[in-house]
């Protein structure tokens, strides 16, 4: 199982990636194809919504079928594909094609490791574990950054596009040769999505979920770089060495979250606090929107770090889910995580369009803004949560 995790992290850092590496050739893509930020917005936030609908079918599969088939079946087709039709994009319709396909075919990596990890591990470790796949992982976020700047002007964005095809149908192989799924629960106990819905203590945490992500992953994967081209005049190089800050602060984020419960012996505070802590920041760069240029990019920095929140979260969440509906579970918390980016991507294009005449800033103001206000609410409301440790 060891090599299949492995090989899974891999497809991971995939993941991350393909999230997050639209920042980086914002200006590339508007300068050939015509893709203004309000179509990388809305093929961004594709990537999103389309990954967390086929958090339901996913789940299903995770507990009928096993993380193997799921893992490498969807992202051969929706990873390798989504790739190779980007690298032939000729319009922003292409793109958002493309986008939706490699969401499909990255919706399953994560939640076929957590999986994994639900069944196969104790709970009092699933935290820890599940940071540490998040945080390895998350070198994608990095490889999104500078390399991949680096990469697109030594051989242009459609050639790397299509290396990263090959690399996602290679690491798809891979998972299908290395993945041994986890026993089958047996049980008389008969379960569906409707009855997680049923359990009250979710309520109170998913509407956290839905926002808590959001602001690092829509600004690392998006708004940073039009941000800091618009309001400093960076270039791509300078985009991929700011967002490469950021992206390493996400990832030592999520290495401090993991084992936080057990310090403390609490969930819910640890997350909490960290969430607070992060509209407070988001409500900075609002007020130091263009102080400086290493003033917003270590704000982007703590941001990101904190809102690295994501598997304590999910930790919270998983244990209020029964056994034989692990699968369903996690992916029903990834749905809200991963389909608040989603959400917030498409508010966040329309934000742009309606104040982009009012200003170099103005967008971004109201973009940072709405990212404080909607977090703040989902703190107010995880208030009223249980804790839960194992």
């Amino acid at each position: 199982m060891q090599a299949g995790l492995v090989v899974l992290c891999l497809a991971y850092v995939l993941s991350q990636f393909f999230r997050a590496f639209l920042a980086v050739l914002s200006l590339d893509l508007e300068h050939d194809i015509g893709a203004t930020p309000e179509d990388l917005a809305f093929a961004s936030g594709l990537w999103f919504l389309v990954f967390a609908a086929m958090q339901i079918p996913v789940g299903w599969a995770l507990d009928r079928v096993g993380p193997r088939l799921t893992a490498a079946a969807l992202l051969l087709a929706g990873g390798a594909g989504g790739a190779g039709v980007f690298a032939v994009a000729t319009s922003p319709l292409h793109i958002s094609i493309a986008m939706g396909l490699i969401g499909i075919g990255c919706s399953p990596v994560l939640m076929a490791s957590y999986y994994i990890f639900a069944r196969e591990y104790p709970p009092a470790r699933f935290a820890t574990l599940a940071a540490v796949m998040l945080g390895v992982g998350s070198v994608g976020n990095l490889v999104a950054s500078y390399p991949t700047a680096l990469a697109v002007e030594l051989m242009g964005w459609r050639a790397t596009m299509a290396g990263l095809a090959g690399v996602s149908a290679a690491i798809a192989a891979g998972i299908w040769l290395s993945v041994h799924d986890p026993a089958k629960v047996e049980t008389d106990h008969k379960g569906s999505l409707l009855d997680l819905l049923k359990e009250p203590a979710l309520w109170l945490i998913l509407p956290l979920m839905l926002v808590a992500y959001a602001p690092s992953a829509a600004l690392r994967g998006l708004w940073a770089g039009p941000y800091l081209s618009d309001v400093f005049g960076l270039g791509t190089t300078q985009i991929g060495t700011a967002t490469l800050v950021m992206g390493a602060a996400m990832i030592t984020g999520t290495f401090v979250y993991g084992p936080l419960d057990r310090v403390f012996g609490t969930r819910k505070w640890v997350v909490f606090a960290g969430n607070a802590l992060g509209a407070a920041a988001l409500g900075l760069l609002c007020l130091w929107i263009d102080s400086g240029i290493w003033i917003s990019v270590l704000l982007l920095a703590v941001i990101g770090f904190l809102g690295a929140s994501f598997p304590v979260i999910m930790a919270h969440g998983r244990a209020f889910v029964p056994p034989h509906l692990v699968g369903r579970g996690v992916t029903l918390l990834n749905l809200f995580g991963i389909g608040g980016v989603g959400i917030a991507q498409f508010v966040t294009g329309r934000i742009h369009a309606a104040t982009v005449e009012t200003g170099s800033t103005a967008p971004y103001t109201a973009i940072f803004g709405f990212f404080a206000v909607t977090l703040a609410i989902g703190c107010v409301i995880y208030l009223f949560s249980r804790d839960s440790v194992d």
